[in-house]
């Protein structure tokens, strides 16, 4: 899955709306309302990934370069305090890996998602439902961006 957009900011604003603690609910809620993320953003940290139910994903921040590249490992499920690392379900899609990469684009940054999900029948529904998810997430990152 792949996925970028131009926007008409520095890279760093890009980065600090992304992965900021007051913007990544706005643009998150595109997936899950009430979405944040729990993590320090720092290569080799733990991050959950939670809806206001306290539900949704363990995963670990696998790679961090601040205004430039950022590669998240999901790992399981997290349900209210509950990880779980192997059940069917998880193990389907375990170990995939989200990847943001910022580039300078002619004073403007470029913005590329990449989710290395496996195309499988498995997977069909979750990736239908990134494929409608991340476009409206892309262009709410752009508008509090610019």
């Amino acid at each position: 899955m792949d996925y970028n957009i131009e926007i008409k900011a520095s890279r760093e604003k890009v980065w600090d709306v992304l992965f900021g603690e007051e913007t990544y609910p706005l643009w998150a809620a595109a997936f899950s309302e009430g979405s944040k993320a729990v993590t320090d953003w720092k290569k080799g940290s733990k991050a959950l990934f939670v809806d206001d139910s306290n539900r949704g994903m363990v995963s670990k921040i696998a790679e961090s370069v601040p205004n430039e590249f950022l590669s998240i490992e999901h790992l399981g499920m997290y349900d209210n305090g509950v990880e779980d690392y192997e059940s069917a379900e998880v193990k389907t899609w375990a170990g995939a890996k989200e990847n943001y990469t910022l580039s300078e684009a002619g004073g403007n940054t470029n913005l590329h998602i990449f989710m290395d999900m496996e195309e499988s029948e498995k997977n069909k529904d979750m990736i239908a439902m990134f494929s409608d998810m991340w476009p409206k997430a892309l262009a709410k990152v752009k508008e509090l961006a610019e």
